[in-house]
């Protein structure tokens, strides 16, 4: 094979050596005459200054981002002095109302507890009795409503026969749009698995047949689409909701979809919410239910506008495509809002969340518009927020950013030329510091290139010297100590605890594969095993003769 042939050559010429510039194409999996993959290897390329070069990386740019933070709630504090005055005066208000809240959830949950009592066939609509006996947990759910201070609704258009689209999506800004729609339509909601337990609430989305979804198991996804097709297409089962957002934002602009609703490719009739206001933000953006909550009943009225949208049916041509389907709609959601459309996801408020709860004092400066990544990388949600635990650890500054004492520390690689180059090749903005963003993506870069899996098997078997299926300490530092220099036994040990993922005191080919994959960007540690072997050329051209 020519390339095969090619490969036996150095990568890293001898000084007497003249560089030619061909260009490689390496085929990845691919069966003969059919490549799957391609990877454009260009001799020219700075190998000393790209550590990641050898895996088929010519470096990478980081998509740029919306300034706006989706998540934010912007009145999270009382400000001004009419704010004060109106809670103070609201304050024996807000008693009265408390008292009707928890007389509406008291009688409800019994109401429900009484429909659902002996059910036992949940794969069929719900008894004709019990739906009339849901009613008195409906007219209490409006009087929750009305405990909030939504006194009056506004709504525009109406809700489509079900017949036409018995599927509805809506934007999703607070918890009380889940509560209106529950007592306008008695839908079947799509919800998380985590709201099952929740205290009242768990038993009444029980009892409007929901769908249950894990959004990080695949299983799961599946499972939720069958079903929805399953009750979409019966016109016994109540019309579905769903929410393709996957999370609350404060309404200023929509984020990305998930495509759950629009893959059984039935008609969805679109739905926006508004909650217009001057001095109170009602949005569930970052800020806790019970403050919410407070600032809710502490109000003289709060403004809710549901708008029902013309119905958007999946174009015949496209069909298939749950993308394109997405987009139509949510472009028909966007125009209505007066609002654009981000690659944010519900990805991003779990990093926000999670870098808020680690101290992070502006934890807006970590989302990193997920939908856009997984686009471009194919990155799960999971990896994504391991990704992210890798950072937090590194203690980011007030800016968000680290700096290189902190990347090869938790990295646990000495500082070194090699080391410094890694940092570098994420620094995309040559500024001596890396954001959560940089990192993330240049993470996802060489996790995603073509031979990094292949890469990864090599190195651990260049590494096990005695062919033993394991990787020793010594055996770890004697592969290491070519690219990094000399190492301290304490150096080692770092390393090696850190590849150890059981502990059982030895690497094993799975031990060290997970390794890399958590943190890719070590893949440049084993790279003179693939691009140092100038004194032994049959031996570099064998170990890349193996990765193609």
């Amino acid at each position: 094979m020519a390339a095969a042939k090619d490969l036996k050559t150095p990568l890293i010429p001898s000084p007497d050596h003249q560089f030619h510039a061909p260009e490689l194409i390496l085929n990845v999996d691919g069966q003969p005459g059919v490549p799957e993959c391609s990877i454009l290897v260009n001799s020219q390329l700075d190998l000393d200054q790209n550590p990641y070069g050898f895996i088929g990386s010519n470096g990478f740019e980081v998509p740029g981002s919306t300034t706006v933070d989706p998540f934010r709630n912007h009145t999270p504090k009382i400000e001004g002095i009419y704010e004060w005055i109106k809670v103070l005066v609201c304050v024996p208000i807000a008693l009265v109302r408390l008292v009707l809240f928890g007389l509406c959830l008291a009688i409800g949950y019994v109401a429900t507890k009484s429909a659902l009592e002996g059910w036992k066939d949940k794969q069929n609509p719900m008894p004709k009795w019990r739906c009339r006996v849901m009613w008195i947990t409906r007219l209490c759910s409006r009087g929750i409503l009305f405990s909030f201070g939504y006194h009056w609704i506004k709504r525009k258009g109406k809700p489509a026969p079900r017949e036409i689209a018995p599927i509805l999506v809506s934007n999703h800004v607070s918890y009380v749009d889940p509560i209106f729609f529950f007592y306008e339509l008695f839908p079947t909601i799509v919800a998380s698995e985590s709201h099952d337990s929740m205290p009242f609430v768990g038993t009444i989305i029980r009892a409007m047949q929901v769908i249950y979804v894990n959004r990080f198991s695949h299983q799961s996804r599946k499972h939720a689409v069958n079903e929805i097709k399953r009750k979409a297409s019966s016109d016994r089962f109540p019309r579905l909701l769903l929410f393709p957002e996957g999370t609350t934002t404060n309404g200023k602009l929509l984020i990305s979809f998930q495509h759950g609703a629009f893959i059984p490719g039935y008609p969805i009739q679109p739905v926006v919410v508004r909650y217009p206001h001057v001095h109170f933000d009602q949005s569930w953006g970052h800020i806790s239910l019970g403050a919410l909550m407070f600032r809710m009943f502490t109000q003289f009225h709060n403004f809710m506008e549901v708008e029902y949208l013309p119905v958007v049916s999946p174009s015949e041509h496209h069909k298939e495509s749950a993308i394109r389907f997405a987009e139509k709609t949510g472009r028909a959601m966007a125009r209505a809002l007066n609002v654009v459309q981000t690659s944010h996801s519900f990805v991003d408020y779990m990093i926000l969340s999670k870098a808020a709860d680690s101290g992070q004092e502006n934890p807006s400066l970590f989302v990193v518009e997920m939908a856009k990544i997984h686009q471009l990388f194919h990155l799960s949600s999971s990896d994504a927020l391991d990704f992210l635990d890798t950072f937090l650890a590194m203690s980011p500054d007030s800016s968000g950013s680290v700096k290189f004492q902190d990347f090869s520390r938790v990295l646990r690689v000495k500082p070194c030329s090699l080391s410094q180059k890694m940092f570098e090749f994420i620094d995309v903005e040559k500024n001596g510091k890396v954001t959560f963003k940089e990192f993330l993506v240049g993470s996802a870069h060489v996790l995603n290139q073509p031979l990094f899996r292949r890469a990864c098997e090599v190195a651990f078997s260049e590494s096990d010297i005695d062919e033993d299926d394991c990787i020793s300490m010594q055996e770890l530092g004697a592969s290491l100590m070519p690219a990094m220099g000399s190492l301290s036994d304490d150096e080692v040990h770092g390393l090696f605890n850190l590849f150890d993922g059981d502990g059982d005191g030895r690497i094993s080919k799975g031990d060290f594969v997970n390794c890399l994959r958590r943190n890719p960007l070590l893949i440049a540690l084993f790279s003179y095993h693939f691009l140092h072997k100038d004194s032994d050329p049959d031996a570099s051209g064998g170990l890349l003769e193996e990765m193609v």
